[in-house]
């Protein structure tokens, strides 16, 4: 008689930290799925992108069966995750969240929600990032991000994903009319940066409250939380704009 196969391994992330409340979500809505291993940032690290941690030494603490923290950002998780915290074999499935606040449009090339997701794509594994919408009085849909995790999570690890590409799925505030499918939506941002003092007298920025306006395409994922609508994105690991290479081959650029 052959063995049995080992259960398949589902890798959570976030950039909220271990302790934050989507995670715990999301750990609940995931389980029995098969293994489920949490390796995830021992505090917040929302705007970290996808940077991995070059110059020094990252430290892992155990928190649990099955649950790491690490002294480093999502994009250092998953890779940890992936290559040394899982046994050995390989997830067959990433998932990052669910973040506290919406990650659409121009944000998700900040977002460490994201960039979690990203880093199992660029692994080769089919991935999920979820984010929540805040109310006005600082509550997300939780709930909601995790029932549709374990939908999209037991269809793609039946059927998978294209090579390369990853969801980026974003709830909205209160209840939700309905799903769509959506582009990365754009909008436009001013005065990013605001001006203070030091008690000293010194000025300092603090880059918070940004004046963002979405340019409101009807596809896009900004104007699907806007009107109570789940969003879901494909997004491409491959940031290659395909449509400008016979352009740039006209110019022909040669060495100076």
């Amino acid at each position: 008689m052959s063995a049995a196969a080992p259960p398949r391994t589902v890798l959570l992330t976030n950039d909220d930290g271990i302790d934050a409340p989507g995670l715990a979500a999301l750990e609940r809505a995931l389980s029995g799925l098969g293994r489920v291993v949490v390796v995830a940032p021992d505090r917040e690290q929302s705007g970290a992108s996808h940077a991995l941690t070059l110059g020094r030494p990252l430290r892992v603490v155990p928190r649990g069966e099955d649950r790491y923290q690490v002294d480093g950002t999502p994009a250092d998780c998953v890779h940890l995750g992936v290559f040394n915290l899982t046994g050995g074999r390989p997830p067959e499935l990433v998932v990052s969240g669910i973040n506290r606040g919406a990650n659409l449009g121009d944000d998700v090339t900040y977002s460490g929600t994201v960039a979690g997701a990203l880093e199992g794509t660029l692994l080769h594994i089919p991935s999920i990032a979820l984010s929540a919408e805040i109310d006005v009085d600082g509550g997300a849909r939780f709930d909601l991000a995790g029932a549709l995790a374990r939908a999209l999570a037991e269809r793609i690890l039946a059927s998978g994903l294209p090579a390369g590409v990853f969801l980026n799925v974003n709830v909205p505030r209160g209840e939700a009319k309905g799903v769509r499918i959506t582009r990365q939506g754009t909008r436009t941002y001013r005065a990013a940066a605001v001006e203070r003092h030091d008690p000293s007298g010194r000025p300092y920025y603090w880059i918070a409250g940004a004046d963002m306006i979405p340019a409101g395409e009807s596809d896009g994922d900004h104007e699907a939380l806007r009107t109570g609508y789940v969003s879901i994105s494909p997004l491409h690991a491959n940031m290659t704009h395909a449509a400008s290479l016979p352009d740039l081959e006209r110019w022909k650029v040669a060495l100076p």
